[in-house]
C-alpha cells in the first residue's frame, strides 16, 4: 500500500481555539509516581477535548523503550505524576473540528515529538526534534493539555504539530511499534553514513544496533560488525546479518579498518577502540550516549590528525518515521523482528513489564490496554 503521511501542516501548539470539539471516553491511565514505586491505574469517564486538528488515537499496544527504564530508575528527571511512554500504534477515534474526518479508523503511529514548524530548528536547521517549543510525549505534566500525553494508557491525544503514519495493513503491531523511537532513530543516524561504505562498526547491540544492522545489509553494505559484551545480542545481530565480535575483545582488531562506526552502546568507555579501528577520513556517528555520566577520554589530536568526521545524532525529523513505516513495509519478510517485542502484557500489569524489562530477555516488552 502507498503510505499516508496524515499529520495536518504544523502549527504552534498554544494557537488558540474559539471552538472545539469533545469525545467522551473511558480514560484508563497508568500513573507513573516517582522512581521504583509500584504504577497506579486510574480508571474514569473522561471528556477529552480536541482543538484544532488534535487528534485522539485509541491505544492498541505500547513498549517499554531504554530511556522509559531511566525514568523508572531514577536516571532521568520526569514530572510528577506522569503518564510514560512514547513507543506506539493505535487507531484513530476522533479529530479536532479542523481536522481530516478520513484519518478516523486508521491505524498510526506518530512522532515521538511535537513541533511548532516554524522556529530555525524546524525551518533551516532540519532538525526539529531541537524545536525552540518541543513537546515529548510520555514526558510531560500529567494535566499538560489533554491529559492524556503518554502511551501507558487507553488513548493519546496528538497534537498539532505531530507527524502520523499511517501502518500498512499486513505490518502486526508488535513490528511497528518501537518504529517511532528506534527504528526512526536509526533511519537518521544511517542517513549520516555515506553511501560509497563498505565497512561499518556498530558499537552496541541493542534494539537501536539490531536495526542498523538491518538498515545498513538493506542498503548494500558489504560488512557490518557489531560489538556488545552479551551473547545473546550478539547471537540475535548474526540473524540480522551482522558479523559480531565480544566488546571485550576490540583490543584485537586491526587499526584503520573501518569506513564508519556507529555507536549505540551508550557508554563512552567503547569510544577508545573505536577511533582506533577507523580509517583516516572515517565517520563516527555517536547516538547512544544520552546521559551525563559520557565524559570522553580521548586526545584532540587523534581527531584531527585522522581527519575524522564525528556526529552527534539525537532523536529524528518526521520523514525518518516515514522512512522508518516504509522500509518495515519493504522488508517486512526480510528479518526475524518477531524476536525483538515480548508478547503483550495487559497494561494493567506495567509493573510487571518493567520487571520483564530489567531482565533484558527481549529489546521491548509490549503492553496492550486490557
Amino acid at each position: 500500500m502507498t503510505l499516508m503521511s496524515l499529520s495536518s501542516t504544523p502549527s504552534h501548539t498554544l494557537k488558540p481555539y474559539e471552538t472545539h470539539r469533545e469525545v467522551e471516553i473511558e480514560r484508563v491511565r497508568m500513573l507513573f509516581l516517582g522512581a521504583h514505586q509500584p504504577f497506579k491505574r486510574e480508571s474514569s469517564q473522561a471528556k477529552v477535548s480536541l482543538f484544532g486538528s488534535e487528534v485522539l488515537v485509541r491505544m492498541t499496544l505500547a513498549s517499554v523503550c531504554g530511556s522509559d527504564l531511566h525514568t523508572y530508575e531514577g536516571r532521568r528527571s520526569s514530572y510528577l505524576p506522569s503518564v510514560l511512554g512514547h513507543e506506539g500504534v493505535g487507531v484513530v477515534e476522533a479529530v479536532g473540528p479542523e481536522g481530516d474526518e478520513s484519518m478516523v479508523g486508521k491505524r498510526v503511529t506518530w512522532t515521538l515529538t511535537d513541533t511548532c514548524g516554524c522556529c530555525s530548528a524546524c525551518t533551516d536547521w532540519d532538525i526539529p526534534q531541537k524545536c525552540e517549543s518541543l513537546f515529548k510525549y510520555g514526558h510531560a505534566e500529567l494535566e499538560g493539555g489533554s491529559g492524556l500525553n503518554g502511551c501507558f494508557a487507553s488513548h493519546i491525544v496528538l497534537r498539532e504539530g505531530t507527524k502520523i503514519v499511517e501502518l500498512p495493513e499486513k505490518l502486526p503491531d508488535s513490528y511497528a511499534v518501537p518504529a517511532n523511537c528506534a527504528l526512526a532513530t536509526m533511519v537518521a543516524v544511517v542517513e549520516e553514513i555515506p553511501a560509497s561504505v563498505e565497512k561499518v562498526l556498530i558499537q552496541g547491540g541493542g534494539l537501536l544496533g539490531i536495526y542498523g544492522v538491518a538498515l545498513l545489509k538493506a542498503r548494500g553494505v558489504n560488512q557490518v560488525v557489531v560489538t556488545d559484551p552479551v551473547p545473546e545480542r550478539l547471537e540475535l545481530a548474526k540473524e540480522f546479518g551482522a558479523e559480531v565480535l565480544d566488546a571485550n575483545e576490540m583490543s584485537g582488531l586491526e587499526p584503520q579498518i573501518f569506513d564508519a562506526i556507529i555507536e549505540v552502546a551508550g557508554v563512552s568507555s567503547v569510544v577508545p577502540d573505536g577511533l582506533r579501528v577507523l580509517r583516516p577520513g572515517g565517520v563516527y556517528v555517536f547516538a547512544g550516549m544520552v546521559h551525563e555520566q559520557t565524559e570522553l577520554d580521548v586526545l584532540g589530536v587523534d581527531i584531527v590528525k585522522g581527519c575524522f568526521k564525528i556526529i552527534g545524532v539525537h532523536n529524528y525529523g518526521a520523514r525518518h518515521l516515514e522512512k522508518a513505516v516504509q522500509f518495515l513495509s519493504e522488508h517486512q519478510n526480510d528479518f526475524p523482528y518477531d524476536k525483538l517485542v515480548s508478547p503483550a502484557l495487559p497494561l494493567s500489569k506495567l509493573d510487571d513489564a518493567f520487571a520483564l524489562t530489567l531482565e533484558r530477555k527481549w529489546h521491548r516488552v509490549a503492553v496492550q490496554p486490557d
